[in-house]
């Protein structure tokens, strides 16, 4: 008789990964996720040894998603028999959940199990996290919370397998956690203190005593063909650490390069690395499915298919191969080979409006103008609870920002500063609330501040001074005042100074009503405002070159979930445009042609895209048209700097 089987599926983070891993590592990550097997009426999973419970009652409360696995023909005497054979593989000394890894033991356990049981495997976006995530500030954030998962005490069943005490939990983000996780990170950040690996001159790497690496574990051929379907790259390390000598000797190397080499939350490249354990009956029967004669021996696979084979413990050799495979895997982008000296000393921190206003003479104009305005009726609040919120509380937070160290803005005063920010929104007209625009501007200058927006995007987004400014002007801002204007495109460029904040920006609705401010006020009449236009759109630029700088330093040229081609072909557009029309002012030339060059350098969609684009709009003759008479000014562009920037992305990036 079949007997069904479940995946219970838990997240770890609390929500806290889906909530705010594409912001912190420009790739989204919807959960940290802990796994169980559900057969039998018992819920069995790997934590502190294999644990066995009531379908529920685990330490990890209820599950966040309930997978039917199908059914299996297996009946539970043979399904024990295999528990305890298991057991010699998952023991407690190898719980992988504070590592670094790339994949939770947890996981290879219940992976396991499936396909013991259904000859299947675990859903794909369960099996696969990038190997350096957790060795992120926003990775390192979570541990407590992660760790604490797992040191929760566990009661003793009658049984040889042990049951952990049941307590309630929850997947839902709390706000104020959010807020305080992102400040943690944004801290560390500026501070430097980013979490680093141990090196193994002063700390043994772990591999060479359990399986807490940044590995997959594999003990069957269900699990190993899972690993190659949703891999492009994968490296499998046949060895056995108890009795092969020259296996230990390796342990660490490829430990290490598994660190170095798995896939990365910057890039989404990588290889994935898995271990073969030939010291247990599973490992054994796997390593004669393969032939495997000699320990270790490591098989290289590109795309579900086996390129090549190595044996022995030849390190040279084996960083070799894996480098090789990678090249195979993601080869580089065609920009990797150009020599672009003037992109590469380009400045990519971005261009923030700093200059502090009066702020008494900013405060009492804006209490001008709500005095002078017909209050709303339906306004929940008065004019004097404006003013007061105002006098009492924002200016003199403002004017502390003066002190060392400056003050830092608590979560109870942004709360109210954005309440009566809604409520002037709402009661003034627009060419009233540039003073309002103004001291948020100064305001995201602080971390606190912009890290408190960045939190709120995610759980109110409406409710958040960025978006109400916004939404003042997407359907009109080519004919909104210029003083508005001018502030709301130096507001949002001073929210690309924080690393939590500005990849909010690039996505969704926030990036949509952006750009219908960008796109036009890039072309307006006042000089100013083109400046504060082009100074925004190389922000956002400048921010995606970053990543993808980096991504071609991790070994490749992929997509981060941050990219967007639609987006992308349409600010190409637009600057070029930009760049055509701008005839007397050389530092907005400037501005412009450094963001095409970072839209364009290693831009994962050059050749489908972008390259046609360019040739379409002319864009060489464009660029080449400010160097000559006329083109910025009398002589053209004037500065060295800049026509050496101009003519590199001309004659390189352009076709």
């Amino acid at each position: 008789m079949s007997e069904p089987v479940k995946l219970y599926v838990y997240d770890l983070s609390n929500g806290m990964a889906k909530q705010m891993s594409l912001q912190l590592t420009g790739r989204q990550i919807d959960g940290i996720w802990h796994t169980s097997i559900v057969v039998f009426g018992k819920e069995i999973f790997y934590g502190q040894g294999i644990n066995v419970t009531a379908p529920g009652q685990s330490h990890h409360g209820n599950p966040l998603h309930i997978v039917d696995l199908g059914t299996t023909a297996i009946d539970e005497e043979t399904f024990n028999e295999y528990l305890e054979e298991m057991r010699e593989h998952y023991t407690a000394d190898k719980l992988a959940h504070r590592c670094s890894g790339s994949d939770f033991n947890c996981n290879s356990f219940t992976n396991d199990c499936a396909a013991f049981l259904t000859g299947g495997s675990i859903p794909d976006f369960i099996q696969d996290l990038p190997s350096d995530f957790l060795s992120t500030p926003f990775g390192a954030a979570l541990r407590p919370t992660i760790d604490a998962m797992y040191r929760r005490p566990s009661r003793t069943m009658p049984s040889p397998l042990s049951r952990p005490a049941a307590t309630p939990s929850s997947a839902s983000p709390n706000p104020d956690l959010a807020a305080s996780i992102l400040q943690a990170v944004a801290d560390q950040a500026q501070q430097g203190r980013l979490p680093t690996i141990p090196s193994p001159s002063t700390t043994p790497l772990q591999a060479t005593e359990s399986l807490v690496a940044p590995f997959h574990s594999v003990t069957n051929s269900a699990s190993l063909q899972t690993l190659l379907r949703t891999h492009r790259a994968v490296v499998v390390n046949f060895s056995d650490l108890i009795t092969c000598p020259p296996c230990r000797v390796i342990a660490p190397v490829y430990e290490q390069l598994a660190l170095d080499k798995g896939v990365k939350t910057s890039s989404g490249v990588g290889a994935a690395f898995a271990k073969i354990d030939l010291s247990t009956l599973p490992g054994k029967t796997l390593g004669a499915e393969w032939s495997v004669r000699v320990m270790p021996t490591f098989m290289f696979f590109l795309d579900g298919k086996k390129i090549s084979e190595m044996k022995g413990a030849d390190a040279n050799e084996l960083r070799s191969q894996i480098d090789l495979l990678l090249f195979q895997a993601y080869p580089p982008h065609l920009h990797a080979s150009l020599s672009l000296p003037a992109m590469q000393t380009l400045s990519l921190t971005p261009i923030l409006f700093i200059q502090v206003p009066s702020l008494d003479t900013a405060a009492n104009k804006l209490a001008s103008f709500v005095d002078s305005t017909q209050w709303p009726a339906n306004t929940s609040q008065s004019r004097d609870e404006v003013k007061h919120v105002l006098f009492k509380t924002i200016l003199p937070y403002l004017k502390s920002r003066s002190n060392t160290p400056p003050s830092s803005a608590n979560s109870i005063l942004l709360s109210s500063w954005a309440k009566i920010t809604s409520t002037l929104a709402e009661a003034l007209p627009l060419e009233s609330l540039f003073p309002l625009v103004d001291l948020w501007r100064l305001a995201l200058l602080d971390s606190s501040v912009s890290t408190w927006c960045a939190a709120g995007l995610q759980s109110a987004p409406k409710t958040i001074p960025i978006t109400v400014f916004l939404s003042k002007v997407t359907s009109s801002a080519a004919n909104a005042p210029r003083a508005y204007l001018l502030t709301l495109l130096r507001l949002l460029s001073n929210a690309f100074s924080s690393r939590v904040l500005a990849p909010q920006l690039l996505l969704g609705q926030i990036r949509a009503s952006m750009t219908a401010v960008l796109v036009p006020t890039l072309l307006h009449k006042d000089a100013s405002v083109r400046t504060a236009a082009a100074s925004l759109v190389f922000n956002a630029a400048a921010f995606l070159q970053k990543g993808r700088v980096e991504a071609v330093r991790n070994g490749g040229s992929g997509k981060k979930d941050i990219e967007d081609e639609d987006w992308e072909v349409e600010m190409t557009s637009a600057v070029v445009e930009a760049i055509d029309r701008e005839k007397m002012n050389e530092d907005v030339v400037h501005r412009l042609t450094a963001c095409l060059g970072c839209l364009l350098r290693f831009s994962p969609f050059y050749e489908s895209q972008m390259s046609s684009l360019l040739e379409v709009l002319q864009a060489r003759l464009i660029l080449k048209g400010k160097l000559v008479k006329g083109g910025c000014g009398e002589n053209g562009v004037s500065k060295k700097d800049i026509r050496k920037l101009i003519e590199e992305i001309a004659e390189k990036l352009c076709p």
